[in-house]
Order: structure tokens, then C-alpha cells, then sequence
């Protein structure tokens, strides 16, 4: 597995290379990488990275997210508090509602069915927006409004609620429609439970490492260990207790900025240098998951539903930021921002499809539901990507450049 390791490093910096040279996000080579290489196309990956790439995945996301905690400071988010509540459901509810209502017009989908594939669809991209947010807020821009902070903070909210509403929703499909109002009840409780954990956790490590005072690497490596652990207690206590293990990694990161700056940017750089190696596996191997005849199966319909789906998510952030202080092009890059879906869809897009195998129904639907998944991975991360890197650049502000602002 190590040697799979090595060479997926390897070709992953050639790629990644060769897309910006030919000036395109690095992460589309490599998306293209994981396509090739993967099992439905040449099959050239070790088999052993397949049974550790859930924990490969999950390291990477734990590392974007405590990067995304340790730029948000708490006047920032005090300043948009109200605006990022919004943001993290309104959105997600609008686009799910979207592709309810359209899917069964163009695919072989019942309004629940569609309903499910919207939850799916609906969460966005952390390992796609984080690293683009920080660097917009290193850079000043956009910053006099607090708008990378918004982002971050609005985004990593909207990924949970998309699964636990895409939960909820397939539950009551199998059979189990009691379910229902439970897992829908328990979002804001595992948020919230989720927040004030981190919180504490995050006190308690600063006073650990202040009596302790150990080297950086040190911290980080107690941090990730801590973050996995976190995921473990989630899975043991979420039948009793809602608890989402990523708003804790994140909570424990703004908690550090808040009482210890100096300490936290130490942390963010290291985090940033680790980053280079997490997303390179995250992203070929998303790629890897990428079945291209289940993704052309459901051809211009399925991209037809993504797209309004998408339509229906812009919406919800425009009506999230009325009266709002931000200028036309600045809403529109919040609009930008929460487009590209990647990692969630990966991990997710599956599920329906097991839930209805394992409860004897017909998987068809779940095939569906996978196909639309994976079509919205390759037509939106580097799409998103894209303009997210071009949005920023011409409709934010910063210190020394004033950008288009469409007002």
C-alpha cells in the first residue's frame, strides 16, 4: 500500500503540474488522474489504498477543516453570525427542493426518490472552498466584509444538514417513516452539541499546551488524533446523543485562533504544508470513485437536474444576503463559492443505493441517484473551482485593488 501511496504522489504532482500549466485548477488533473487510474477505467491502483480510502478521506477533510477553524476570528463571526445560520440550510433546502420538483420530470425517479437525490446534491465541497477562502483571506479580500469567514462558516454547516436530511429522507423510504421528524430534529441539536464540544475541547488544549508547551508538530499531531477519535465517539453516541464530529474539529480551531493567535497561524501553516499532501490523495482517489458509464447513463437529464439544482441553491443565497451590506459582485461570489460538490458526494452517493439493496427494493432508483452523483462531481468541482479562483480575483476587494463590483 505504501508503494500505492508513493506513486499515486508522484503521478498526482505530474498532473496537477501539467493542469496549471495549461492554465486550468490543479485539482481537474487530479480528478483526471483518479479516472484513469481508477478500477473502471485502467485499474492501476493499488487495491490496498481502496480498503483505507474512507480513513484517507477522512484525514484530509479533518485537516481542511481545522485550517477553515483556525482563519475565522470571533468579530468576523460575530459580524456575519446571522448571515451563516442562513446560509448553512436555506441554501441546501432550496436546492433539494429544486431537484425534487424537476428530477421526476426527466428522470425514472418518484418525488421521493428525487428528494433524496436532492439531499445528495446538496451539500458542498469543503476541500474545494477551504483552501480557496484562506488564501482569499490572506490576501485581504473580501475581508472588509468578513465574506471568506462567511463562506467558511455558512458551507461547513450546509454539509450537515445535507446528510442528515439525506438520512432522514432515505429512512422514510425504506420503511421506517418514524425516522423521519427524529433525524430532521436532530440537526441543530448535533451542530450545537457538536460547536460546544469543540469549543470546550478547544479551551482545554490550549491550557494542556501552555502548561505543556510542546513543539508545533506536536500539537498538530495531537490535534488529528484528537479529530479521529472525535469521528469514533460520534458513531457511539449518536443514537443517544446527535453529535457531529466535523463541527467539533471546527469549533476546536476557532477556539485556539480565539485565545491564541500566534499559535494558531504556527498551526494553519503546518496544516497548509500537510494539505499539499492530503489533497493529492483526497482528490485522485474522489476521482477513483468516478464510474464513467454509470455517469453517462443518465446523460443531458441528469446534467439538466444538476444544473437546476444549482439554480435553486443560488437562489437560496441570494435570499440569504438580502439587505445584506455586500455589493452585487460580492453576492454573486458567495453564489460562485457554494457550487462545487466533490467529497460529500463521494461518500454519500452510495448510500441510498445500499439502503434500498439492503432492504430488498428495487435499486434502480439507487443507481439513478449514484449516476447524478458522480456526474456532479465531474461538472462542478473544477467548474466551481474555477470560478471561485476567477470570482475572487475580479468581484472581491482588497487592500490594494479595488475589483469589479457590478453595483
Amino acid at each position: 500500500m505504501l508503494l500505492g501511496i508513493a506513486e499515486i504522489l508522484l503521478a498526482g504532482m505530474a498532473f496537477d503540474w501539467l493542469a496549471r500549466r495549461l492554465k486550468a485548477p490543479g485539482l481537474l488533473g487530479l480528478l483526471l488522474l483518479g479516472l484513469l487510474a481508477g478500477p473502471f477505467a485502467l485499474n492501476l491502483l493499488d487495491p490496498g489504498i481502496y480498503a483505507v480510502a474512507s480513513d484517507l478521506r477522512l484525514v484530509a477533510l479533518v485537516v481542511i477543516l481545522f485550517r477553515a477553524g483556525f482563519e475565522m476570528n470571533r468579530k468576523q463571526l460575530a459580524r456575519v453570525g446571522a448571515r451563516a445560520v442562513l446560509l448553512s440550510f436555506i441554501p441546501c433546502l432550496c436546492e433539494t427542493a429544486a431537484v425534487a420538483l424537476f428530477a421526476p420530470l426527466v428522470l425514472p425517479l418518484t418525488l421521493l426518490e428525487a428528494a433524496i437525490l436532492g439531499a445528495v446534491l446538496a451539500a458542498v465541497s469543503p476541500a474545494v472552498i477551504v483552501p480557496y477562502m484562506i488564501q482569499f483571506s490572506r490576501e485581504q479580500r473580501g475581508t472588509d466584509k468578513g465574506i471568506p469567514t462567511l463562506v467558511l462558516a455558512g458551507s461547513s454547516c450546509d454539509d450537515a444538514v445535507a446528510i442528515v436530511l439525506g438520512a432522514a429522507l432515505t429512512a422514510a423510504y425504506v420503511g421506517d417513516a418514524s425516522r423521519v421528524l427524529p433525524h430532521l430534529a436532530s440537526i441543530p441539536v448535533s451542530v450545537t452539541t457538536g460547536v460546544l464540544a469543540g469549543l470546550a475541547l478547544g479551551f482545554i488544549l490550549h491550557r494542556f499546551f501552555q502548561a505543556v508547551n510542546p513543539r508545533a508538530t506536536k500539537r498538530l499531531l495531537t490535534l488529528l488524533a484528537l479529530a479521529v477519535l472525535l469521528t469514533k465517539v460520534q458513531g457511539a453516541v449518536e443514537a443517544y446523543v446527535p453529535f457531529s464530529a466535523l463541527m467539533a474539529v471546527l469549533a476546536i480551531g476557532v477556539m485556539i485562533y480565539e485565545l491564541e493567535v500566534r499559535a494558531a497561524t504556527e498551526l494553519s501553516e503546518k496544516l497548509g504544508k500537510l494539505w499539499i499532501f492530503a489533497q493529492l490523495l483526497l482528490f485522485v482517489l474522489v476521482g477513483a470513485q468516478v464510474n464513467l458509464r454509470v455517469a453517462g447513463s443518465v446523460g443531458l437529464a441528469g446534467a439538466a437536474t444538476i444544473g437546476v439544482g444549482l439554480v435553486g441553491r443560488s437562489v437560496g443565497v441570494g435570499l440569504c444576503l438580502l439587505r445584506s451590506e455586500l455589493t452585487r459582485g460580492e453576492r454573486l461570489f458567495v453564489a460562485l463559492a457554494y457550487l462545487p460538490k466533490a467529497t460529500v458526494q463521494a461518500a454519500v452517493g452510495a448510500a441510498p443505493l445500499a439502503a434500498m439493496s439492503a432492504a430488498h427494493l428495487d435499486t434502480a432508483p439507487g443507481e439513478t441517484i449514484l449516476a447524478v452523483a458522480v456526474l456532479s462531481i465531474l461538472l462542478t468541482a473544477p467548474l466551481g473551482a474555477a470560478l471561485i479562483s476567477l470570482g475572487g480575483r475580479r468581484l472581491l476587494r482588497c487592500a490594494d485593488t479595488r475589483a469589479t463590483d457590478l453595483t
